[in-house]
């Protein structure tokens, strides 16, 4: 079977959206099915201003048809050109590959060029909702919840979800969501988020020699690791600072990344008193990650209660899961579908600082409980959140799509 996936960005850029990409693929190949991938236009412009593209690469093994940035073009029509080029492209690459099946992956602004390619070669398109791209543009500032420029952006998506042969989507959430508006439930499937759970060890030890050049020695460590969007709610995590340091005076934040919010914490550290308790490091390489988690006592998650928080599930928690790692989150529907509280991790409030704080200090006066936190949650992870089980869901899909298209696998 022929796949060819519609992605919005793919490797060398590195995001949870790349990551996942390479999962699904992996297992899909498994499978031994032959994936073929094309990015948009929006991959060169993750890669800088001065990045050049050619119309094919391939990284670390896989290569992706690359489609040229969008240039020239009506002031305010941008989106449009966007995919008029990505359909352009998609139609070269179809036509020379005939692929049995046409996957677009978020955003709308792919799945509408591959309906349209589609359904002129004849190809079954399923689409896969990572989160919508109306509530992303809200939590980016772009636009507001309820504005003109919203309601037609999710118009789009509903659209789009009408025209698909199928609808794939990463938790119950965003299922219910799409049902909701009218897409017959058996035209959606969830593939959830999960983890390779060869990739994570438990039990890491620290690395001395960095928690020494962080200042972390004879410290309890409160860790996020990611990239700093608003709706993670790391603005809260500083709120709750003093109140842990109050009663635990060896409390130190260790914040590992960077993003829109960078310069904001940073103010906000300094205005509360605290700058001298958290540890900015930047960014640092993905092979370097895994020294930075075992460094962290506990892993916070405190993302803020939003469409986009309550309906789509994140991964870091499912990795902190596998390394055997105990984790705080806030109590949104995101994180709810993921975490058992009080058996694979502990949930509190979301957007109160005061909740968070006696969360996570309770955790750490109970450490008799880690033991059985760090082994619950690798277990969960091993049991219901691993890649090969998530794939599983898309074969019967795929089988049914051919079995009524003129298109047949070879």
């Amino acid at each position: 079977m022929r796949v060819l996936h519609v992605l919005d960005h793919s490797i060398p850029l590195h995001s949870g959206y790349t990551f996942r990409t390479l999962s699904l693929l992996r297992e899909q190949r498994k499978l031994g099915w032959e994936t073929h991938h094309l990015t948009s236009p929006k991959h060169a412009a993750g890669l800088g201003p001065k990045a050049t593209q050619s119309l094919e690469e391939t990284v670390d093994g896989w290569h992706f048809f690359r489609t040229p940035p969008a240039t020239g073009g009506l002031p305010g029509l941008g989106q449009l050109q966007l995919m008029r080029q990505t359909r352009a492209r998609l139609q070269q690459v179809a036509e020379k590959l005939r692929p049995h099946i046409i996957h677009a992956h978020s955003p709308v602004l792919n799945a509408l060029p591959a309906i349209k390619v589609g359904r002129a070669l004849g190809i079954p398109v399923v689409y896969e909702i990572r989160a919508f791209w109306e509530d992303a543009a809200v939590d980016h500032g772009t636009t507001k919840e309820g504005s003109l420029r919203y309601r037609i952006t999710r118009a789009m998506e509903t659209h789009a979800l009408k025209q698909v042969d199928h609808a794939f989507t990463i938790c119950e959430g965003l299922r219910a969501d799409i049902v909701a508006r009218g897409i017959a439930a058996n035209k959606v499937t969830v593939i959830p988020n999960a983890v390779d759970i060869e990739n994570f060890e438990p039990g890491g030890l620290p690395d001395e020699a960095l928690k020494a050049e962080l200042g972390l020695n004879g410290c309890t460590v409160l860790g996020f690791i990611g990239s700093f969007y608003a709706y993670e709610g790391l603005d809260l995590l500083m709120d709750a600072l003093p109140q842990m340091l109050s009663q635990r005076p060896d409390v130190r934040l260790l914040l590992v990344g960077g993003g829109p919010q960078d310069a904001a914490l940073k103010e906000q550290a300094k205005r509360l008193g605290v700058a001298d308790k958290v540890v900015f490091t930047g960014r640092v390489p993905h092979s370097e990650v895994n020294r930075y988690y075992d460094l962290v006592d506990v892993l916070c998650y405190p993302r803020h209660s939003m469409r986009l928080t309550e309906l789509v599930t994140p991964l870091k928690p499912l990795e902190a899961m596998a390394q055997g790692r105990i984790l705080v989150a806030s109590d949104v529907g995101g994180h709810k579908e993921l975490i058992r509280d009080g058996q694979t991790g502990v949930l509190f409030k979301a957007g109160h600082a005061e909740a968070l704080a006696n969360a996570t200090l309770d955790l750490l006066n109970k450490p008799e409980s880690w033991d059985a936190l760090r082994r619950q949650g690798r277990a969960f992870v091993e049991n219901e959140r691993n890649w090969r089980a998530s794939v599983a869901n898309y074969p019967a899909v795929y089988e049914r799509l051919l079995a009524g298209s003129r298109l047949a696998p070879v």
